[in-house]
C-alpha cells in the first residue's frame, strides 16, 4: 500500500452506496488520498459485485473491480443492533457519508441526513438518487437509461430518423457522481470556514440534463428540440466522422480559418465562394448539403492519408479507434491511462487510470478493490482503540 501527502489525507468517507453512481463517487474521493470505508449489505454486498455476464478468476465482477479500487469493506446489517452502533460509531469519525438510495430509504434505515446530522453536525452527507429528493418524479426509480430519456439526452442523440439510441457511456451516473464529488468538495471547503456540514444532493436527471448545454442553447436559442444529428455537431460544420476509401474518421473544421484549410487540403477551393457556406452560421444551417458535397472527396484516399495531411495543413481530425486500439495507443500509455493493479484473487487487474493530474500531490492506488468484509476486523478493532465501540464488539 503506497502513502502520501495526498488532497484528501485525513478525510473519511462512508460509502453507503451500490452499483455506479456512488461507488464512482467514493473511488475519485479515494483516488485523493480519502480513507474510503464501503459499507456492504450481508451476504452479497454491493449489487454490483454480481453484475454483469462474465467473470474474471473471482466471484466478483469486472464492473465492480473497475469502481472500488481505494476502498476498504466492512460488511453491516442496519437491521442488526450491534451492527447499528458500529455504524454509528463510524459516523460518528466521518467527515464524508454517500448514499444513492431512493428518497426515503435512508431515513428507513436510521441514516437518514436529519438523525446523522445530530449525531456529527461536521458530516457531509452527500445523496446520489434518480431524480432528487423533490418534485414529482422524486420517488421513481433511477437508472441511467431513464434519467437519458427523461432530460431530453436520448431526443437528439443517435441517427435522423432512426430508432432511439442511449448513449452507451452512461452520462447520468457518471455525470451524478462527478456532480456529487464536486458538491462534497466544495462543502469540505465550507467546514474549513464553518465548522458545520451540510446536505449535498445530486440525481441522474439533473446530470445529464445539466450536462446538455448546447441542446438547451439550441432549444431557448431558436425555439424548436435539438434532434439528433448522427456524429455531427451543433455548433459547427463541417465537424463529424467521414467515410475514407478503408474506414471512417472524424475531423473538426469549427472556425473559418480551418474551413479554408480544409478546402485547401481536399481541393475544393470552390466551395469558399459558395454562399450556403460563407460562413460557419450558413454551414451549420446546411450542413446536409454540405457534408453530401464533401463525401466524394474523403472516399478517395485512405484514413491515415487525410489524417495526416489534414494535421499537417493544422484542421484537427484522427482516426475512429476502439477501446482495444485506444487502450493501447502511445498517447494511452504515456498519459498512464491504463494501470495494472495487484489484487488478492484475480492477481492482477487491469484499470483505467487517473483522468486528472496533479503534480504535487499525485493520486495513487493504495488498495486494490476489496473483497466483501476484508477489512472488517481492521475497522472494529480501529474503532474499539479510538474508544468508539465496546470492547468485544463483533459482527
Amino acid at each position: 500500500m503506497m502513502t502520501g501527502n495526498q488532497p484528501l489525507t485525513g478525510i473519511r468517507v462512508l460509502d453507503v452506496s451500490q452499483v455506479m453512481a456512488g461507488p464512482f463517487c467514493c473511488m475519485l474521493l479515494g483516488d485523493m488520498g480519502a480513507d474510503v470505508i464501503k459499507v456492504e449489505p450481508p451476504h452479497v454486498g454491493d449489487s454490483s459485485r454480481r453484475s454483469m455476464g462474465f467473470r474474471l478468476k473471482g466471484e466478483d465482477s469486472p464492473g465492480f473491480l473497475a469502481l472500488n479500487r481505494n476502498k476498504r469493506s466492512i460488511v453491516l446489517d442496519l437491521k442488526d443492533a450491534a451492527d447499528r452502533d458500529t455504524f454509528y460509531a463510524l459516523v460518528d469519525t466521518a467527515d464524508v457519508l454517500v448514499e444513492n438510495g431512493r428518497p426515503g430509504v435512508a431515513a428507513r434505515l436510521g441514516m437518514g441526513y436529519e438523525t446523522l446530522r445530530a449525531r456529527n453536525p461536521r458530516l457531509i452527507y452527500a445523496s446520489i438518487s434518480g431524480f432528487g429528493a423533490s418534485g414529482p418524479w422524486a420517488t421513481r426509480p433511477g437508472y441511467d437509461l431513464i434519467a437519458q430519456a427523461m432530460s431530453g439526452l436520448i431526443s437528439a442523440v443517435g441517427l435522423p430518423d432512426a430508432e432511439p439510441v442511449k448513449n452507451t457511456t452512461p452520462v447520468g451516473d457518471l455525470g451524478s457522481a462527478l456532480f456529487a464529488a464536486y458538491g462534497i468538495l466544495s462543502a469540505l471547503f465550507v467546514r474549513e470556514r464553518t465548522g458545520e456540514g451540510q446536505l449535498v444532493t445530486a440525481s441522474l436527471f439533473e446530470a445529464a440534463l445539466g450536462l446538455s448545454v448546447w441542446e438547451t442553447a439550441e432549444l431557448w436559442g431558436t425555439g424548436k428540440s435539438p434532434r439528433p444529428l448522427g456524429s455531427a455537431n451543433r455548433m459547427s460544420a463541417p465537424y463529424q466522422a467521414v467515410e475514407a476509401a478503408d474506414g471512417w474518421f472524424v475531423f473538426a473544421a469549427a472556425n473559418q480559418k480551418l474551413w479554408l484549410a480544409l478546402l485547401g487540403v481536399i481541393d475544393r477551393g470552390e466551395l469558399a465562394d459558395d454562399p450556403r457556406f460563407v460562413d460557419n452560421s450558413a454551414r451549420v444551417g446546411n450542413a446536409r448539403d454540405l457534408i453530401e458535397l464533401l463525401r466524394p472527396s474523403f472516399r478517395a484516399r485512405p484514413v491515415a492519408d487525410w489524417v495526416d495531411a489534414l494535421l499537417a495543413a493544422g484542421v484537427p481530425a484522427g482516426p475512429i479507434l476502439d477501446y482495444a486500439q485506444s487502450t493501447t495507443s502511445e498517447h494511452a500509455q504515456a498519459r498512464a491511462m491504463v494501470q495494472d493493479i495487484p489484487h488478492p484473487v484475480e492477481g492482477s487487474i487491469k484499470a483505467l487510470g487517473f483522468p486528472v493530474k496533479l503534480s504535487a500531490t499525485p493520486q495513487q492506488v493504495r488498495y486494490p478493490p476489496p473483497l466483501l468484509d476484508q477489512h472488517g476486523d481492521e475497522i472494529r478493532g480501529e474503532l474499539r482503540a479510538a474508544g468508539r465501540l465496546a470492547q468485544g464488539a463483533t459482527a
